[in-house]
């Protein structure tokens, strides 16, 4: 796509975070909701792994950094957020500039196998170049990587889940999404600003270059095959 277009999603997008800021946690963060589900799971794995480092992508306001802090006071927890209006709120509700920092998913800057476990909670599909922040996951994860992300082939009534896992199989479905969104390869809504079809599914190959043990959960009601009926899905994928 062409860089200019880029630039106004991305404008799109941190305009949406920058508006919602001061009420985003309201909006989006609920005790019973598929992420808090994931970051229950991600806890359990840090005591199973003993993970001494976690970098969380996508930290908005620091939901995951509080709540990691809290379970585990002697692990290194550190949030990446491009938008300073979500880091001033986390600021404010306690977390250091150490702690929640300016950051790019897509360019990470560490090194290589810099923290245990990389980690994101629902901001891979509000990246376009998803595929490169997974890859980055990769690079800068020692122990594993863990996702609790959609799963947009698990979305929707049956038959529409048929048919965009039928166009899937066939290689079809970015020329689907791009004529279902009118070529612009995103979605806009007021709940959940600016998105893209994506699925944590598509990131398993990407995940297994470096860790080819793959495990999956289920975050949402499902009927047994998670690609098939889960709308979210966890993934942690470890050597």
């Amino acid at each position: 796509m062409h860089p200019q277009k880029e630039q106004d999603d991305v404008t799109l997008q941190r305009a949406y975070y920058a508006q919602t800021a001061s009420h985003y946690d309201s909006l989006h963060v609920d005790l019973h909701d598929v992420h808090h589900l994931g970051l229950s799971i991600l806890s359990g794995l840090i005591d199973q792994t003993e993970a001494m480092s976690v970098l969380d992508e996508g930290s908005g306001t620091g939901r995951a950094l509080r709540y990691l802090k809290m379970r585990h006071p002697g692990v290194s927890v550190v949030g990446l957020e491009p938008v300073a209006e979500m880091r001033a709120i986390g600021h404010q509700n306690g977390l250091s500039q150490d702690e929640l920092r300016e950051g790019d998913a897509t360019a990470i800057r560490a090194m290589d196998a810099s923290y245990d476990i990389v980690a994101e909670f629902g901001a891979l599909h509000h990246i376009r170049n998803s595929e490169k922040a997974v890859q980055e996951m990769v690079r800068v994860a020692r122990h594993g990587v863990f996702l609790s992300d959609s799963n947009n082939f698990g979305q929707g009534r049956p038959v529409t889940r048929f048919a965009k896992q039928v166009l899937n199989a066939l290689r079809l479905w970015p020329l689907a999404d791009y004529i279902k969104t009118r070529g612009k390869g995103y979605t806009l809504s007021e709940d959940d600003g600016l998105a893209y079809s994506y699925s944590v599914f598509n990131s398993v190959a990407i995940l297994r270059q470096k860790f080819p043990h793959v495990m999956f959960f289920g975050l949402s009601a499902s009927s047994g095959n998670l690609y098939r009926t889960a709308s979210h899905v966890g993934v942690f994928a470890h050597r």
